[in-house]
């Protein structure tokens, strides 16, 4: 595949590493043109900071877009009209109307679109959605989730904390993989949500905290919170079945080492029956969720590479917005 990548930071050098022997990085580019050419160099590819260079080019097969949110919306649309696949990283846009907008121009251009949702790729997840889907633990009763870290020293000053730059908080940062995460194991989606957002300590336009709940129907709850006041960085994701449980804890890095526990119900009570699984430090999601999309592209499969679970993630953003601001549950069927 012949690849641009739209956002050469960290995000955008995780996707160019991510790249196999038989695909090529053809032109990177970032309004900062030092950022474009370092990373260029290092692919031997070329660089530009004006990304309708990337859209006029008619070698590019895939566009990987990896920016400030408020420009995901334009410029995946841009790529989508020029005949480019495109692998947008979540959120699909700031908010739930620019998240439509992306997935109605990949309908009207036949192309596929992707949201960026790599943490369905580390090695704990997907053992667990295998165990989950062979029915190891029984029918999924809960999910109870929590996903955060301490923020930095100058975090208020960021663009992840500006309104119109980002679109939210924290529940758009890290909320949104674990409400994709919750919808992928459930295989179903959310009936209703109830939520609270608020700023507990950082003086910024958007929510350093966010607990919500999201009801599947007869009875199945997840329970979640993310936040930016964690202190010490958590992913923790337990998911329990009438049959036992599954329990997920660290990403690698500064998260923990990614581990995941089985336990088997005991019928009679007392202590489960335990296996306990360890995982590599490498991370290889992202090597791993592109080698899926490329399989969609070249199957012409809109189902898996479809950019449905990214808009489907931010319309439960905008309820748990509402949900906070009304203070009641918000239906959506």
């Amino acid at each position: 595949m012949n690849v641009a990548i739209i956002g050469a930071g960290f995000i955008g050098s995780k996707r160019a590493s991510s790249l196999g022997k038989n695909d090529k990085l053809v032109m990177v580019c970032d309004t900062k043109i030092s950022a474009a050419k370092e990373l260029s160099r290092k692919y031997n590819s070329t660089f530009t900071d004006e990304y309708q260079q990337v859209a006029n080019n008619t070698v590019i097969d895939v566009a990987f877009i990896s920016i400030i949110n408020k420009f995901a919306t334009p410029i995946s649309i841009d790529m989508l009209k020029s005949g480019k696949d495109v692998l947008c990283e979540k959120p699909l846009g700031r908010n739930l109307e620019e998240s439509l907008q992306i997935l109605k121009a990949a309908e009207k251009s036949g192309k596929i679109l992707k949201t960026g949702f790599n943490h369905r790729f580390h090695g704990a997840i997907m053992k667990a959605k295998e165990l989950i889907d062979g029915n190891t633990i029984g029918k999924i009763i809960n999910i109870r989730a929590r996903y955060g870290h301490g923020g930095r020293s100058g975090m208020e000053q960021e663009w992840r904390c500006s309104k119109d730059l980002c679109g939210g908080g924290e529940l758009l940062d890290q909320g949104v993989h674990i409400i994709d995460l919750c919808r992928w194991f459930m295989n179903r989606e959310i009936s209703q949500v109830y939520g609270r957002v608020y700023n507990s300590l950082w003086k910024t336009e958007v929510e350093d905290n966010a607990f919500f709940h999201l009801e599947f129907g007869d009875n199945v709850l997840a329970q979640c919170h993310v936040s930016w006041t964690n202190w010490k960085n958590i992913f923790s994701f337990e998911i329990f079945g009438d049959q036992g449980y599954l329990k997920i804890n660290g990403l690698g890095g500064s998260y923990g080492k990614e581990k995941l526990e089985i336990g088997y119900r005991n019928i009679d009570g007392g202590v489960p029956d335990i296996e306990k699984y360890e995982f590599q430090d490498v991370d290889d999601s992202w090597a791993l969720e592109w080698k899926e999309f490329k399989k969609a592209i070249k199957g012409n499969k809109r189902s898996i590479g479809s950019g449905y679970d990214g808009y489907e993630a931010n319309r439960i953003v905008d309820a748990i917005y509402r949900s906070s601001n009304l203070r009641k549950p918000i239906s959506m069927r």
